[in-house]
């Protein structure tokens, strides 16, 4: 994996946790109108970052589960913009009655939320075991040069 340099890493690092402090917020109905703003800058910076630390080895597992990190990186963003539309109910006058807003929309950050958690700690583990597996099987000479 491409490592990050010490800027992109502090901003992966600011993105998480403004993530998990609007999350958070947001969750205990906290200044929802602002704290939903905060954790979509953050969930773009995490975002972002991620997709920038590539993978360059031949591995398609590896690949496979870049790609799945991804739209889990795609689901941290679209569970922000529908804190955002919690938050402000931005969506609920393009649907012809309430029920069906709050049946589709109302609250559905949550469980984006959810999903995109479970997949990028399933990728992350998984990654980070083969890769550890990889370097396993490099021999020493091609160690001293990573």
């Amino acid at each position: 994996m491409k490592q990050l340099n010490k800027t992109q890493s502090a901003l992966f690092l600011i993105g998480g946790v403004l993530m998990v402090i609007g999350a958070g917020c947001f969750a205990f109905l906290y200044e929802q109108q602002v704290v939903c703003w905060i954790y979509l800058v953050g969930a773009l910076l995490f975002a972002t970052m991620q997709v920038l630390q590539t993978y360059e080895g031949t591995d398609p597992t590896v690949k496979r589960l870049k790609r799945i990190m991804t739209l889990a990186d795609f689901f941290f963003v679209l569970s922000g913009l529908l804190m955002v539309d919690n938050a402000y109910m931005c969506l609920r006058d393009s649907f012809t009655d309430c029920i069906t807003y709050l049946q589709l929309i109302y609250n559905k950050w949550v469980l984006l939320l959810l999903v995109a958690a479970i997949l990028e700690i399933y990728t992350m583990h998984r990654i980070s075991h083969l890769l550890k597996k990889e370097e396993d099987r490099l021999p020493d000479s091609e160690k001293n040069l990573n």
